[in-house]
This record gives C-alpha cells, structure tokens and sequence, in this order.
C-alpha cells in the first residue's frame, strides 16, 4: 500500500504527525526524500506536493494519499474520501474590493475573476448559470483586483485576516476544505486500507478524551456514574478485601475539572487523568 503525503506546506507536519501517532511510523523519511518505509513491511509513504497528491492516486502511482479537498476538486479526479483528518481546515471564498461594484454573484455577470483553482471556479460559476472570464495566476491572488486585473478573485482564506489587510471582502464561500484520506475506488476494499483507515481513525476519536481512574465507595456507585459523561459509562471493577471499587471512564478533556470536583463531593479517592494516544470505537 502506497499512501502519498505533502512533501512541506502547512500540510507536511500535521500528517506525519498523524501517522506516528497511529503507529506508522517511519523508518528513514527526512524532509528531502521522495519516500519512506514504515514499521509495517506493506506500507510506503511517497513525498509529494500536496497539490499533486490527487493525479498520484488516481494514475495509481499511490493507492492512497492524505491532502485538501481543494486539491482534490481542482484535479477534477474520482477519488473515494475516506476520512477528515481534522487539520488544514480553511475555506475557499468568492471575494471582492470592500465597497465597490460586486455584492453578489450575480454581479460578475460578464466580469473577470482571477484564481489559483480555475477548474473549481468554473464548476462553481457553472451551477450558477455565470460564466465570469476566469483567469489563472499562480500568487498574488490579493492583488489583482487592485491592478485592474479581475473584478473579484476566488482563493484560501483560514481567518480572514489576509483579505481584509488587502481591501477585500467575503461576497460567497465556494467551498470548505480540511486533509482528508482519499483512496481510488478499485482499492478501497483492500484490507491494508481498512487497517490504515482504522489506525488513523483512532488518534482522531482520541483527540480531546481524557481516561479518568478512580477509586470510589461502592454504595456510592450508582451516584458517580451519574456524573460521569463517558463513552457509553464508566467501567467498573472490584477491589479485593474492601467496600471499594475501581471506576474507569473516558471523559471530555472539558469535562474533566467538573467530573473530578463531582466523583470526590461523593467519595471517590486516587483520581488519576491521563492521555489517550488511540480509541478504537
């Protein structure tokens, strides 16, 4: 199984991150090789710009590969989402000068809009019934406008901030986007893949949890686990040679400073709240 990775960009860490985290881990990948074993024998990851990751996969030069859903729409390719990765999450918006002639779409009726991801502009015109002259540049989006050269541009944006310093405003949001696993549909029955999609699933259940531990009364049981927001309630086991018994539960990392205070007002003692690395549902 080949999984296909940023080789830099803001996409690079997080994901490698990932993979250690859910055991993938590599054997002898540095930020200037093309690829890396990992300690599973069946498992390659290939470095390569995140905006080629999409054609990788889907010419079957990797079965898999971890990147934005931007990038995987402005390929235009059939690619199977597996999984939402949580991180690189951003928004592909629609904008235009702050105060001037477009407040809408429709406004660009005839118009001009400059844009790193002309395949995704066009479909988004298209279902619209527009048909903007789309023009593609490869930096300096901001700009454009500024120089006469489009009307309103479409690009990245996480909070904002970079459009507004420039004079532009949000008119629509296009898209929404995060690192996502994509796999191409002829492989996504492969058991590797399923083993993959499992291990990387439970770094992101476990993100956020807390596993909490205790030891409580027994005749106070029923009253912690009231108390208690687990995942499908606490686990409970006897203590040899008293009244007490063991609790066990995965909580919220939000929860915890409430639970903690709520167990101890009934009784429970030895709390101890560590991390979890993997949850498995």
């Amino acid at each position: 199984m080949r999984l296909a990775v940023p080789n830099k960009g803001r996409l690079h860490d997080p994901t490698v991150g990932l993979l250690e985290r859910a055991g993938l881990h590599l054997e002898n990948g540095t930020d200037r090789q093309l690829y890396a074993s990992t300690v599973d024998p069946e498992v390659t990851v290939l470095f390569v710009r995140a905006a080629d990751v999409p054609e990788y996969v889907a010419d079957g030069a990797a079965d898999a590969g971890v990147t934005g859903l931007d990038q995987v729409r402005e390929a235009g390719v059939d690619l199977d989402e597996r999984l939402d990765l949580g991180f690189g999450n951003c928004r592909l918006v629609l904008a235009a000068p702050e105060n001037g002639s477009i407040g809408s779409v429709d406004d660009l009726a005839g118009g001009t809009v400059a844009t790193e991801f002309p395949h995704i502009a066009r479909e988004y015109f298209a279902e619209r019934g527009i048909d903007p002259e789309v023009v593609e540049v490869s930096g300096a989006t901001e700009l454009t406008p500024h120089v006469e050269m489009a009307d309103a541009i479409i690009d990245i944006t996480s909070t904002g901030t970079t459009l507004r310093v420039n004079g532009l405003a949000v008119v629509d949001e296009v898209l929404e986007s995060s690192a996502r696993l994509f796999v191409r549909p002829d492989v996504a029955d492969d058991p590797k893949l399923a083993e993959i999609e499992t291990a990387l699933s439970s770094v992101r259940s476990a993100e956020g949890k807390r596993y909490l531990m205790m030891n409580a009364p027994e005749d106070e049981l029923d009253a912690i686990r009231d108390v208690i927001p687990g995942l499908g309630g606490p686990t409970v086991m006897n203590i040899a040679g008293g009244d007490q018994v063991a609790v066990h539960a995965v909580v919220d990392e939000r929860d915890v400073f409430e639970v903690i205070t709520d167990v101890k007002a009934r009784g429970a003692s030895d709390i101890l709240v560590t991390e979890i690395e993997r949850l498995v549902d």
